[in-house]
């Protein structure tokens, strides 16, 4: 399988999937096709945390005081589902691996699995 959810108004989604070549790849753009419950345990299956998919840089996070209050699993999983800005984005999955976010080591990584 191989897929990517993005956001089309992030400048940053929108130069990497100019830099990385996403012939094959199906495209989700989050903000107009939410990303549903089987997709999210899907990502976290591959991930091994919500946490990790959970994007600490949105400005929600910071509005809603989220950085002084102790999340669980749990607490990210439901923001995951309520707020599509709260994905980490990109998200890419090459058959059973995941990439998440845009730092360049992640970009490097996936590149080199795509090919």
């Amino acid at each position: 399988m191989k897929k990517v959810y993005f956001l089309q108004t992030c400048d940053t989604c929108r130069r990497i999937l100019k830099e990385v070549n996403t012939d094959g790849f199906e495209l989700q753009e989050i903000k107009t096709n939410n990303i549903t419950v089987t997709q999210l345990e899907e990502m976290y299956a591959l991930s091994g945390s919500y946490e990790d998919l959970f994007n600490k840089r949105a400005k929600l996070y910071k509005g809603m005081d989220l950085k002084n209050q102790v999340l669980s699993e749990t607490d990210y999983r439901q923001f995951l589902l309520n707020e599509y800005t709260f994905l980490k984005r990109p998200v890419f999955i090459v058959d059973n691996e995941i990439f998440i976010g845009n730092s360049k080591k992640v970009i490097e990584e996936l590149k080199e699995k795509i090919g």
